[in-house]
C-alpha cells in the first residue's frame, strides 16, 4: 500500500513471529498459496471488475517503465502496486485450496495468513484496503464446485464486511453473522433486511464479555437453525484493546472462545470444516497473539 500504511508486510511477519516464540510453528501443517483462476474469482466478483484490476496493474507497470509513480490509487485508503494483482490471486487461492484440502479431508480446518485482505471487496469495487473478497469467493466456491447446500461466513473483524454482505445478501445458501463497531468505517451500513444477514453493531467500547453474550444471543441460535455444511471465516483482529485502528475491546482470550464456540457448531453440523481467512489486525503483537489463541483452538494444541 506503499510506506506507513497499516496494512503491511509486518503484518505476516508479526504472525509468524509469534507462531515461532509459542512453538506452535512445529505443530502445523503449512502450505504454499496457489494462484487462483479468474473463473473462480468470478463466481463472486464481476468479469468487469477482474478486468478493471488487472487493466490497472498492467497499466501501472507500464508506468513505471516510463518512469511513472510506483503506486496507484483505488480509493482514498488503498492503493496498488506491481506485485499487488499477483498478491491477490495468491490470498484468494490460498482460500480456494484451503477449502478444497478441507472437503478432501486432508486437514479438519486450516487458517490462511494471507494479505491482501478481501472482507470489504464488493462484487463490482475495490476498497478498504481489499481487492478481491477471498471468503466470499472460497463460499461460492464450496456451493458451485462441490456442491454443498448450506456455508455460513462469520466475520469477526471491527469493520463491517460490507463486501462480503453485497455479495451474499439474499443468496438462501448462505448464512452471514457479525459484529462490527458502529458508526465506523465504512460508514455505509444499513440494516438490508436480507434473511440470510445476522450482522449486529455495536457501539465503540464494547468490551468482550458483551460480545459473548451478542454471539450467544444473536449468532448461535441462527447457526444452529442453519446448519451450515462448512464454515467460512473473516477472521479480523483489529476488535482487539490494543489495536488504534478501532475503539472494541477484545483481548486472545474472547478470540480464543469465539473460535470455540464456531468450532463447536463446525462439529455438530459441518464435520469440523472451517476455513479462516486473516483481514484486520493492526497491532504488531496484539495481532500476533490473538491469531496464536485463534490458531491454537482451531488445531487442539
Amino acid at each position: 500500500m506503499g510506506p506507513g500504511h497499516p496494512e503491511c508486510p509486518e503484518r505476516l511477519d508479526a504472525i509468524e513471529d509469534r507462531l515461532l516464540i509459542s512453538g506452535l510453528d512445529v505443530a502445523l501443517d503449512r502450505r504454499e498459496a496457489p494462484v487462483a483462476a479468474l473463473a473462480d474469482i468470478e463466481l463472486a466478483h464481476s468479469r468487469l471488475h477482474v478486468a478493471a484490476l488487472r487493466g490497472l496493474s498492467d497499466g501501472l507497470k507500464e508506468d513505471i517503465e516510463a518512469g511513472g509513480p510506483s503506486y496507484a490509487q483505488v480509493d482514498p485508503d488503498t492503493s496498488i502496486n506491481v506485485s499487488t494483482w499477483d498478491a491477490a490471486l495468491r490470498a484468494a487461492g490460498a482460500a480456494l485450496a484451503a477449502t478444497d484440502a478441507v472437503l478432501a479431508g486432508e486437514m479438519e480446518n486450516a487458517f490462511c495468513a494471507i494479505r491482501p485482505p478481501g472482507h470489504h471487496a464488493c462484487r463490482e469495487k475495490a476498497m478498504g484496503f481489499c481487492f478481491f473478497n477471498n471468503v466470499a469467493i472460497a463460499a461460492k466456491y464450496a456451493l458451485e464446485r462441490h456442491g454443498l447446500k448450506r456455508v455460513a461466513i462469520v466475520d469477526f473483524d471491527v469493520h463491517h464486511g460490507n463486501g462480503s454482505e453485497d455479495i451474499m445478501a439474499g443468496d438462501p445458501r448462505v448464512l452471514m453473522v457479525s459484529f462490527f463497531q458502529h458508526p465506523f468505517y465504512p460508514m455505509d451500513w444499513v440494516h438490508t433486511g436480507a434473511s440470510n444477514l445476522v450482522n449486529v453493531p455495536v457501539p465503540a467500547y464494547t468490551k468482550g464479555m458483551e460480545i459473548r453474550e451478542l454471539i450467544e444471543n444473536a449468532w448461535i441460535p441462527r447457526l444452529e437453525e442453519f446448519a451450515p455444511e462448512m464454515i467460512f471465516i473473516s477472521a479480523g483482529f483489529d476488535a482487539h484493546r490494543e489495536d488504534d485502528m478501532g475503539q472494541l475491546g477484545l483481548v486472545e482470550q474472547d478470540y480464543a472462545w469465539i473460535t470455540d464456540r464456531i468450532k463447536d457448531v463446525a462439529r455438530r453440523h459441518a464435520k469440523g470444516r472451517i476455513v479462516s481467512c486473516l483481514e484486520g489486525g493492526y497491532s504488531f503483537s496484539a495481532l500476533g497473539r490473538s491469531v496464536e489463541a485463534h490458531i491454537r483452538v482451531l488445531a487442539d494444541v
